[in-house]
């Protein structure tokens, strides 16, 4: 044998014997291949989606501030339990969703997390905004393509539809399932049936609506609609009358004494910082900013860029927060609706000044001394902060401290930063802010602040972890 023979025997001898070491080690050994866990990921395609959902959301009609909630609850659920599988401390909860019926991945097969979590969310949102101005819409396949162009190159065709495929069938899901709860699904359409404020306008203290406005009650019937974490017996906050007792316009009682405190803060020549707070935290006003459940979105998106955070601690917050935000506006609602309050405007005209106009003011149109057409107890702006700090700082610690950029750099209101040492004090001034800017009661802000925190903690205590 020469030696150029000697050398192709060995080297085909080696060969073999590798394969064989190889076959030996895939089929023998029983172990399972290791993947990449949705943990070794960074929270960027998270973030992405949400910033493409406060785009979206801040010019689409008849959203604000019910079905923007409804949509948070139900994406991020989808997006938790798509990815549970790569979740190792934590479980499924589609258990506890009658008529929820969830794909299921194939065991020992690789996937691509963010690859389902762009499916996912570019699948929901088409579904969600499906009537939003054309452009908004294109938005959505933009970036869609731009991730699946990326993820393809990255993993390779064939993870890549696994991934994507798995990710739309859970999209398509949920989005069937959503379609169950009649009372808000697609409510974005018709946020004014079923009123009947004219029927009760004759009872002591009730809601009637306020000008300018569209003239009728928006979202009377939300609170039917199926929660996500809290029980039917939830669904109705304290009673207002725990706060100041019964109905009076008599000076120096009650609900008089709120009204009065609602017109010292809302004096024409507000302090800066007064001012400031109010504008700070409005997010009411179509085309200006996001609505007031997506202002947590926004805050959620700044703490993952802060804290660097896993696609998995991303996930987990949304989830937390979305379905905080959907319970908070079934329960609110529900309540707003149940003690029809009529807002400070309509009691302090009525009962104590007539000239007395509210501080919120819409640059875009120009309209001054608007009130939030639906009846003012409790405050949905302070429950839908209460619950989301909860869901926050149940992932983030409960002394997070950071300042808030979501209006940085705007100039049709004092947009300028804050800065805060935890979510639940961003809550507190959130609610507060609502009294001076005249359009709500101090009870308003107090109850939404510990309904919400109750939502919240119902949420936190659900069986995430196995």
């Amino acid at each position: 044998m020469n030696l150029i023979q000697f050398f192709r025997t060995t080297m085909l001898l080696a060969l073999v014997a590798i394969s064989v070491v190889s076959c030996k080690t895939d089929i023998h050994d029983g172990s399972e291949p290791t993947f990449k866990q949705v943990a070794d990921f960074d929270h960027k395609i998270i973030s992405e989606w949400n910033d493409l959902f406060l785009e979206i959301e801040r010019h689409a009609a008849g959203y604000r501030p019910c079905p923007t909630a409804n949509a948070l609850g139900y994406v991020g659920l989808a997006n938790y339990e798509a990815c549970v599988s790569g979740m190792p401390e934590y479980q499924s909860l589609a258990y506890r969703y009658p008529g929820l019926s969830l794909p299921k991945i194939t065991q020992n097969q690789e996937y691509h997390y963010p690859t389902i979590i762009n499916s996912v969310n570019s699948t929901l949102f088409e579904d969600l905004f499906a009537d939003v101005d054309p452009k908004l819409l294109n938005n959505i396949k933009t970036l869609s393509e731009r991730y699946e162009k990326q993820y393809r190159d990255q993993v390779g065709e064939e993870v890549f539809l696994r991934s994507a495929n798995y990710g739309e069938s859970v999209a398509s899901a949920v989005w069937q399932w959503m379609k169950q709860d009649v009372a808000t699904f697609d409510g974005y359409k018709d946020p004014f049936k079923e009123n009947n404020w004219r029927d009760l306008m004759n009872n002591p203290g009730a809601w009637t609506p306020t000008i300018p406005g569209p003239g009728e009650g928006m979202f009377p019937y939300w609170g039917k609609g199926k929660t996500l974490a809290i029980g039917e017996d939830m669904k109705v906050c304290r009673d207002w009358k725990s706060y100041v007792g019964n109905f009076t316009e008599t000076a120096g009682k009650g609900l008089y004494n709120q009204a009065i405190e609602v017109m010292v803060q809302n004096s024409p020549e507000l302090a800066y910082q007064t001012e400031w707070i109010g504008e700070f935290w409005s997010d009411d006003l179509l085309g200006l900013t996001f609505s007031p459940p997506s202002r947590w979105l926004a805050i959620a998106s700044q703490v993952y860029k802060l804290e660097d955070a896993s696609l998995e601690e991303a996930l987990v917050a949304n989830a937390k927060v979305g379905l905080a935000l959907h319970d908070a506006a079934i329960g609110a609602w529900n309540s707003k609706y149940h003690y029809n309050l009529e807002r400070p405007e309509s009691y302090i005209k009525r009962v104590i000044d007539p000239t007395f106009e509210p501080n919120l003011y819409n640059p875009l149109t120009g309209e001054n001394g608007i009130s939030p057409s639906f009846p003012a107890y409790p405050s949905g702006h302070a429950t839908f902060g209460a619950a989301s700090a909860e869901a926050l700082g149940s992932v983030f610690g409960y002394s997070f401290g950071m300042t808030d950029n979501c209006h940085r750099n705007r100039t049709e209101f004092e947009g300028y930063p804050r800065t805060f040492s935890s979510f639940y004090e961003m809550a507190l001034e959130n609610a507060w802010s609502r009294v001076p800017l005249g359009v709500h009661y101090r009870m308003d802000a107090e109850e939404g602040m510990r309904y919400g925190t109750e939502i919240g903690r119902v949420v936190n205590r659900m069986p995430w972890k196995k």
